[in-house]
């Protein structure tokens, strides 16, 4: 089963449901050109399964097909960032 996040552009956040239970990364649009990835959140019931790095892949994917820049300020997508160099093109500059 693949799982699929979904862009929720009037919350500004990626979400992904599971069980009934929601998992989201939050961003901020800083300016035309740049994402702030603020705050990924994965309930407890749904952790070990790999959902956060599901829904970080998604949200740069979405990045990148939008021609938009990334300010990673959630740690984990800027260790995600750091361990999956294919990404690095989508960090701006702070």
């Amino acid at each position: 089963m693949e799982l699929q996040p979904v862009h929720n552009p009037l919350m500004h956040r990626f979400e992904l449901t599971l069980e009934g239970k929601l998992a989201l990364l939050e961003y901020n649009q800083r300016d035309e050109n740049t994402l702030v990835f603020t705050h990924t959140f994965v309930p407890p019931e749904l952790r070990g399964k790999n959902i956060a790095a599901i829904l970080t892949r998604f949200a740069l994917e979405h990045a990148r097909r939008e021609g938009k820049q990334v300010v990673p300020q959630c740690s984990y997508v800027g260790v995600y960032m750091e361990r999956n160099g294919e990404y690095a093109d989508l960090r701006a500059a702070n």
